[in-house]
């Protein structure tokens, strides 16, 4: 369950005001849910949790059983922006900070095909010279340079370590039903494949196997995270100004109409790191368009506080902050008590590290609210796969909702085409 708290906008706007937006939420919600907006092709996330059943996650895992069978320990997943982003926060969230020194939960989970770094490519390639490799492919069409790229090179591997018959239970692909070059493919080698379905774009597919897939492969417990995910639609549907979904959309175009253009997604908890990755794009990419959108950053904190705290506390103020809390930590660490007390930390001795984080983000809030900067919290119970699961769905309803307020289509993306274009010519591709 989420909850929001909205009093570090208290002293920004008019409560009036915003009730007024409110109403301008639960219209754009009902244009959300009936369908009737821009891009209502591509509404097929809304009730995909719903969905989900027994067979769609035993097909999951059943790629799980294969490979453990098989005894590998590497798997690259090969994607870029959502196809790999939502997979990656989730694993990032849930497994020890230190599983690459400790081991993993589950199989070892790498990513490729989100950059073109000849150093990066040439470095996967060294590891998977000394592992047992197997390798999910994410990717509608197939042809997307930067997976497709590093998809060549990983076939190639494969097919001339493990020979083509058996590179090909190696390999899973997670793409179109019907059309593409990767499903051609899938089709001529026998790969076993997973459906992106025409309704679902790539950054609303982590509930889809794109996500569940390589979280499941991680030893993550994706039924878990699929209810959270359908407790989450059932509670949003809520046509109600009490809905979490429809009060954070309406305070984050308020606070927009009133020159806040940056909303800086924060953390106390580095293990969020890469959600602030996800939600990047997932609202940059749904609402920057027409010359209209909040530009969405992240930081993790303390740590970021000491490079971008200064410009945070006194900078141009254009800039509101979302954090998201996770409310009961998974561990627990006491600071002790030391008899010269020479770094004068006995005053903490007998405290919960975590008691430290508390007041160090009870602390940023006053000072960043006296600064200028309105605070929007959102409060996740507990860091663990069924709440992940709640917070994905919660976002992905908060960034529908928020675009139709604006006045965008949250469902496309013609911008992203721009540097393709100037790329493949100067890389003198046919056509170009």
């Amino acid at each position: 369950m989420i909850k929001i708290d909205l009093t570090g906008c208290d002293s920004f706007v008019a409560k009036e005001r915003f009730n007024e937006y409110v109403k301008k939420a639960l219209a754009a919600q009902v244009v959300l849910e009936d369908e009737t907006g821009a891009g209502n092709d591509f509404l097929g996330w809304q009730h995909l949790p719903s969905s989900i059943g027994k067979p769609e996650l035993d097909d999951c895992l059943s790629v799980v059983e294969g490979w453990l069978g098989k005894e590998i320990d590497l798997v690259v997943v090969i994607g870029i922006g959502g196809s790999y982003l939502g997979a990656k926060a989730a694993i990032e969230a849930l497994n020890h900070t230190f599983s690459c020194h400790l081991g993993s939960h589950g199989l070892k989970v790498v990513f490729a095909g989100e950059n073109l770094s000849e150093d990066y490519i040439a470095e996967l390639m060294d590891l998977v010279q000394i592992r047992n490799t197997a390798c999910v492919v994410i990717s509608k069409s197939g042809t997307t340079t930067e997976p497709a790229v590093a998809f060549r090179l990983l076939k190639d591997h494969l097919e001339k370590t493990y020979g083509k018959d058996e590179a090909r239970e190696r390999i899973v692909a997670i793409t179109d039903m019907a059309r593409g070059a990767l499903k051609s493919l899938s089709n001529q080698e026998g790969y076993k494949t997973f459906v992106i379905e025409d309704n679902i774009g790539g950054r609303f597919s982590v509930l889809t196997p794109v996500g569940l897939v390589p979280i499941a492969l991680a030893g993550f417990d994706i039924e878990a995270m699929v209810c959270g995910a359908q407790d989450a639609e059932k509670a949003l549907a809520e046509r109600s100004a009490d809905n979490p979904a429809v009060r954070y959309a309406a305070m984050r175009n308020l606070l927009y109409d009133n020159a806040k253009k940056i909303e800086l997604f924060a953390s106390f908890n580095p293990k969020l790191q890469y959600l602030g990755e996800w939600l990047k794009q997932l609202f940059g990419e749904s609402e920057g368009k027409d010359g209209k959108g909040i530009f969405p950053a992240s930081v993790i904190f303390t740590t970021d506080l000491h490079s971008m705290g200064q410009y945070i506390q006194d900078g141009e103020r254009m800039l509101f902050e979302t954090v998201i809390t996770v409310e009961n930590a998974g561990r627990e660490v006491i600071i002790p008590s030391e008899e010269q007390d020479l770094d004068g930390l006995n005053y903490l001795a007998g405290k919960h590290v975590e008691h430290c984080n508390r007041m160090a983000q009870q602390g940023t809030k006053m000072a960043h609210i006296d600064g200028g900067v309105p605070n929007i919290e959102v409060k996740v119970e507990e860091l663990d796969e069924y709440n992940l699961g709640w917070l994905f769905y919660f976002f992905e309803k908060v960034c529908g909702i928020s675009a139709y307020q604006l006045g965008v289509n949250p469902f496309n993306q013609p911008g992203v085409e721009a540097y393709k274009k100037n790329m493949f010519k100067l890389l003198e591709k046919p056509g170009y």
